[in-house]
C-alpha cells in the first residue's frame, strides 16, 4: 500500500513536471517565432522606404552585428551572388516559399549542424532572401529541463522508497505486536498481554481495546470453568452418596435397578464435563505433554474395538502409518480415538464399515475416522461440537451429546485442528495432530 501510495504521488508529480516541460516548450517556440516575426516586420519597413539597396545595407548591419551561430541572414542577386548576409552561398535543402516578408510559413533547416527555424523568400525583382533564427538556445534549455526532470524523478523516487520503508517498517512493528498477541492467544494464553506502554494513537488504542477484549474474554472463562466445575463437583458428590443408599434398601428391585442406571448415567455426564473442562483449561499448555506414539496407540485402540465390531456385524478396518509422533497425554488421545470408534460403532447397524486412517500431512499426522452410518444431520453439522447436541432420531439410544465436544477439547488442547467433513454417506471426521519436530 505504501508503494502503490509513493507510486501515485510520484506519478502524479512527473505529471505535473511533463505539462510544465510542454509549457515551457510552447512558450519557447512563441518566443522564436516572435523574434522572428520582428526580424521580418523590420526588414519589410526598410525595404518599403528604398528597396533593394536599403534591405542591403540592414541585412548587412544586422549579420555583422549578431552573434555567430544566433542567426543567419542573406539577400542575393538574380544571379545568386551574396549582396550581403553571414554565411557563404545559399544553404543546400532549402527552397523559398511564401512572398514578401510574411512572418509564415516558417521552415526548419539545419545549416552546418544548427538547427534554425525562418523562412526564405524570393523578393519581388528575383532577390532571394533568408532569414532564420538558431534553435540551439531553446533546445538547450529544454535539454536542461528534462535532465533536471529526471532528477527530481530519480530523487522523488529514492525519497518515497526511503520514507516508504520507514513508515511500513513502523507499521508493520506494531502489527507485528499485535498479531504475536494474537498467536499467543490462539494458542490459549488468554494471560498474554502487550508489554510496555502505550501510545497516543490509533494503534494504542487498538492495543487497549485489544487489552479489554481480552480481560473480559479471560473474566468470561474463568466464570465458565468455575461454574462448571463446581456444578460437576457439588452434584456427583450427592449423587454417589445416593447410589450408595439406593444400595441398602429393598423393595422394587427393577425400581431401583432403572434409579441406579440413571444415578450413574447423570454422573458420567459430570465427568465428560469436568473431562471437557479441564481439556479446555489446558488448551496450549505444554506442561504434561509428552512424546508418544500415535500409530501404535491407534493400531491398540482399533484392536480393541475390532471384536465389539465384529460382533455387531461390521467391519473394523485401518491403514495407519508407522511413527506417528506426538507431543500430548496418552490417556486423553486415546480416549479422543475411543469416543470415535465407539460412536461409529454406537450409530452404525449391521454391515455397514468403520475405517480408521493415519498418514503424514506436511508438518501434521491426519487421522480420520469415517463410517457408511447415518451420518450427522445436516441441520445439525453447525453444531455438532457443541454441548448436548443430539438428533432427535438418536433419542433412543445411550448418550448425552457430549462425546465430539470431548473429542475438541481434547484436539485443541494438543494443538491439533478438527473438522467433520462432508461425505456422501455416512460419518466422517478428521484431526491434525502436529508432528514432533525432525519427525
Amino acid at each position: 500500500m505504501t508503494l502503490a501510495v509513493a507510486a501515485v504521488i510520484i506519478l502524479a508529480a512527473l505529471g505535473a513536471m511533463a505539462l510544465q516541460y510542454r509549457v515551457t516548450a510552447a512558450s519557447l517556440a512563441t518566443r522564436q517565432a516572435e523574434l522572428l516575426a520582428a526580424d521580418l516586420a523590420s526588414f519589410e519597413t526598410i525595404y518599403d522606404q528604398r528597396r533593394i539597396p536599403a534591405l542591403r545595407e540592414a541585412v548587412e548591419f544586422r549579420a555583422s552585428a549578431t552573434p555567430e551561430g544566433s542567426a543567419i541572414y542573406l539577400l542575393q542577386d538574380r544571379a545568386r551572388t551574396t549582396l550581403a548576409g553571414n554565411t557563404d552561398g545559399w544553404p543546400e535543402g532549402i527552397t523559398a516559399s511564401g512572398e514578401g516578408f510574411a512572418p509564415a510559413p516558417q521552415q526548419s533547416y539545419v545549416i552546418d549542424g544548427v538547427a534554425y527555424r525562418g523562412v526564405a523568400r524570393i523578393l519581388p525583382g528575383g532577390f532571394p532572401f533568408l532569414a532564420a533564427r538558431a534553435e540551439t538556445p531553446a533546445l538547450t534549455t529544454l535539454a536542461d529541463l528534462r535532465a533536471l526532470i529526471w532528477q527530481v524523478a530519480l530523487g522523488l523516487v529514492a525519497l518515497s522508497l526511503i520514507a516508504g520503508w520507514l513508515v511500513s517498517s513502523a507499521t508493520l512493528g506494531r502489527i507485528a505486536r499485535i498479531n504475536a498477541l494474537a498467536d499467543r492467544v490462539a494458542a490459549g494464553d488468554l494471560s498474554a498481554r502487550l508489554p510496555g506502554p502505550r501510545s497516543r494513537d490509533e494503534f494504542g488504542a487498538l492495543e487497549a481495546h485489544v487489552h479489554q477484549m481480552l480481560d473480559r474474554i479471560e473474566t468470561l472463562d474463568r466464570a465458565r470453568t468455575r461454574l462448571a466445575d463446581m456444578i460437576a463437583h457439588e452434584l456427583r458428590t450427592p449423587l454417589n452418596r445416593i447410589r450408595q443408599r439406593l444400595g441398602g434398601l429393598t423393595g422394587d428391585d427393577e425400581a431401583l435397578e432403572r434409579i441406579d442406571a440413571d444415578m450413574a448415567s447423570t454422573i458420567r455426564i459430570f465427568d465428560s464435563l469436568l473431562d471437557i473442562s479441564s481439556a479446555e483449561a489446558a488448551h496450549g499448555q505444554r506442561p504434561g505433554l509428552v512424546p508418544i506414539d500415535l500409530s501404535t496407540l491407534a493400531e491398540e485402540v482399533a484392536e480393541l474395538y475390532a471384536p465389539l465390531a465384529e460382533d455387531s456385524g461390521m467391519t473394523l478396518t485401518t491403514g495407519i502409518a508407522p511413527g506417528a509422533q506426538i507431543l500430548g497425554e496418552r490417556n486423553l488421545v486415546a480416549q479422543a480415538l475411543t469416543n470415535l470408534i465407539d460412536n461409529a460403532i454406537k450409530y452404525c447397524d449391521a454391515g455397514d464399515d468403520i475405517r480408521l486412517d493415519l498418514t503424514g500431512a506436511g508438518d501434521r499426522w491426519r487421522m480420520s475416522i469415517a463410517d457408511t452410518g447415518p451420518g450427522v444431520p445436516d441441520d445439525l453439522r453447525e453444531r455438532a461440537f457443541d454441548l448436548f447436541t443430539r438428533a432427535e432420531r438418536d433419542v433412543g439410544k445411550s448418550g448425552h451429546g457430549l462425546g465430539l465436544a470431548l473429542v475438541k477439547a481434547i484436539a485443541l488442547r494438543h494443538g491439533a485442528r478438527i473438522d467433520l467433513l462432508a461425505t456422501e454417506k455416512g460419518f466422517r471426521i478428521e484431526i491434525l495432530w502436529p508432528k514432533l519436530p525432525d519427525t
